[in-house]
């Protein structure tokens, strides 16, 4: 008798661990499935502190081939707010822009300077703004410095 009590007792022990270690497997996997529906429910890109984004991405105008190192600078008000390169498919971005309208002026050594203006920027937003270059002819038409308009 006293070997089934201990056998009894044995049982009891061996099932209040298991229940233990279930209880803690089974809270594990309520907490990483909370973690994982956050995670889905907030999104990419949110929640990291990145409030507007505006991405693209510049190209050659004949080629359609992707520029490198085209600088894009965004002014809000006349004043310089943040500085992008593309990289080696021609892409960019800015994050965290403030709310409001802005101008972007994309340069690149051999090609024309293109402005964006009024392009607007609105809180947990995202824009997307691609650009096409075109390269600077070796010879460009100007007039001369020694014609004036009506003097004869």
């Amino acid at each position: 008798m006293e070997d089934s009590r201990n056998g009894n007792r044995n049982s009891f022990k061996l099932f209040k661990s298991i229940n233990m270690k279930s209880k803690i497997f089974l809270l594990t996997i309520a907490l990483l499935g909370f973690v994982v529906a956050k995670a889905n429910e907030i999104g990419p890109g949110e929640g990291d502190g990145k409030k507007d984004e505006l991405n693209g991405t510049v190209l050659h105008s004949e080629t359609k081939k992707p520029l490198k190192d085209v600088n894009v600078t965004a002014y809000l008000v006349s004043k310089k707010e943040k500085i992008a390169v593309t990289d080696d498919e021609g892409g960019f971005a800015f994050d965290e822009l403030k709310p409001g309208t802005y101008k972007f002026v994309f340069e690149k050594a051999g090609f024309k300077k293109i402005t964006k203006e009024k392009v607007v920027i609105k809180t947990d937003e995202a824009f997307q703004m691609n650009i096409e270059m075109i390269e600077n002819s070796d010879f460009e038409i100007m007039p001369s410095p020694f014609y004036f308009s009506g003097v004869k």
